[in-house]
């Protein structure tokens, strides 16, 4: 039981992702656009993965998309804390 709320939650967080980064309002909450943006980014990734085994994504993309998330996440707190 306490390994189905785990992943649950972990969902709904992935979920408020989605939201943050405003793709539902984006794509007019189109679940089949939102599903397709994500299959691009993952192809994306791997097809930059040059020299790298099949199925791996390119770690120098994954570091790009890691530094613009904490920077979006550090700016939202700045914004909480200045109102």
């Amino acid at each position: 039981m306490v390994q189905r709320r785990t992943r649950t939650r972990h969902l709904i967080e992935l979920g408020g992702l989605v939201q943050k980064a405003g793709l539902v309002e984006l794509t007019d909450d189109d679940r089949a656009t939102i599903y397709g943006a994500l299959l691009e980014l993952a192809a994306k990734a791997r097809r930059e993965a040059v020299g790298f085994l099949p199925g791996d994504a390119d770690p120098d993309v994954l570091a790009l998309w890691k530094r613009r998330g904490k920077r979006a996440f550090e700016a939202e707190v700045e914004a909480r804390d200045q109102a």
